[in-house]
């Protein structure tokens, strides 16, 4: 599997256009999301983090095949 720099340049804007939605649209909301993430134990962000990683490796899995 190859990916070019242009296909990897279109997927991170990709993503800073999809990590801006939420605070252009609810700048109160993100805050709050914010706070109530600070009070999270280390064990359960990083949890978090690595279902959503391993979320997104499914899906570019089953988009590329």
């Amino acid at each position: 599997m190859s990916v070019s720099w242009s296909d990897l340049g279109a997927a991170f804007a990709l993503y800073l256009v999809l990590e801006g939605i939420f605070p252009f649209v609810s700048p109160e909301g993100l805050k709050r999301r914010l706070l109530a993430m600070a009070q999270f134990e280390n064990r359960s962000l990083r949890i978090y983090g690595l279902v959503s990683m391993l979320v997104g490796l499914g899906l570019l899995q089953f988009i590329h095949s």
